[in-house]
């Protein structure tokens, strides 16, 4: 698997998210990260419906249920379908973010493994910004001192993961528990 340790990831656009995807791009091979892009490039031709933001969407969840890769970055005008699509591969834990500290809560709180932006709400600027606080994080990092956060949050991903809707429906639709952690919310101390 290529992971974010050692500076692989992968990354996907549409047309509307291309620009945002180049500056982004362009500021991660700055820092030495080695990108696979599977959606628009420079030389896309604008009439492959291949490169629809669901079909890039549904590419770069693949490699992420695959196993290829530890984490993604996608881009379309709203970041949305790109992220709904992503969502349908197994594995896939996909949100979509406008700001630094949503980034930062998709990875530390929800161990995103694939991120989205929307070109249409995030300037270049902030989604350099976005990506490297994505990138620099992981579940529970800056959150050691809330007790238990790591494991409730670890909790609800291993019960996603495990998570089989048939299952749910026979049971009344209700979620077989893997374990639980109890967890009050806590202030920052100074």
């Amino acid at each position: 698997m290529k992971t974010v340790k050692d500076k692989y990831l992968v990354v996907g656009a549409d047309f509307a998210g291309y620009p945002l995807k180049e500056a982004v791009v362009a500021h991660l091979k700055e820092k030495g990260w080695k990108i696979t892009d599977l959606g628009v490039t420079k030389d896309s031709d604008p009439d492959d419906t291949e490169n629809m933001f669901h079909r890039v969407g549904l590419r770069v969840g693949a490699q992420i249920s695959e196993g290829n890769f530890e984490r993604a970055l996608l881009f379309c005008g709203t970041g949305m379908g790109i992220h709904i699509a992503a969502s349908k591969c197994p594995h896939v834990h996909a949100g979509v973010v406008e700001s630094v500290p949503a980034a930062l809560r998709a990875i530390t709180g929800n161990g995103v493994n694939v991120l989205a932006m929307g070109a249409f709400y995030v300037a270049p600027a902030m989604g350099c910004d976005i990506a490297d606080a994505y990138l620099n994080a992981d579940l529970g990092s800056g959150y050691e001192w809330w007790y238990n956060f790591y494991e409730f949050h670890k909790l609800a991903i291993d019960e996603l993961e495990a998570f089989d809707y048939e299952t749910y429906k026979a049971n009344g639709f209700k979620m077989e528990h893997l374990g639980d952690y109890p967890l009050k919310l806590e202030k920052k101390p100074e």
